[in-house]
């Protein structure tokens, strides 16, 4: 699975993307998975997209998926 990375989840990780061998699990888990290995990650807020397609908490996301996390955004 591959995860995209934009904004402060990318200057936290120091990376644009991370590839992770998982089993199928829902957009949930997979914040679950990622707040458990990057325990410093800010993930509160962040929308998830799955093959560019936003994805509610019970989307399932397959091993050959490419997830997006996408943080809040603020402007003026």
């Amino acid at each position: 699975m591959k995860i995209l990375l934009f904004a402060h989840l990318r200057d936290e990780l120091g990376t644009s993307s991370l590839t992770l061998d998982l089993a199928p699990l829902t957009s949930a888990e997979l914040l679950a998975e990622l707040k458990q290995r990057y325990p410093l990650l800010t993930l509160e807020s962040v929308m998830v997209a799955v093959n560019e397609e936003f994805a509610g908490p019970a989307t399932v996301i397959g091993a050959d998926d490419t997830v997006a996390l996408l943080p809040p955004v603020s402007g003026g």
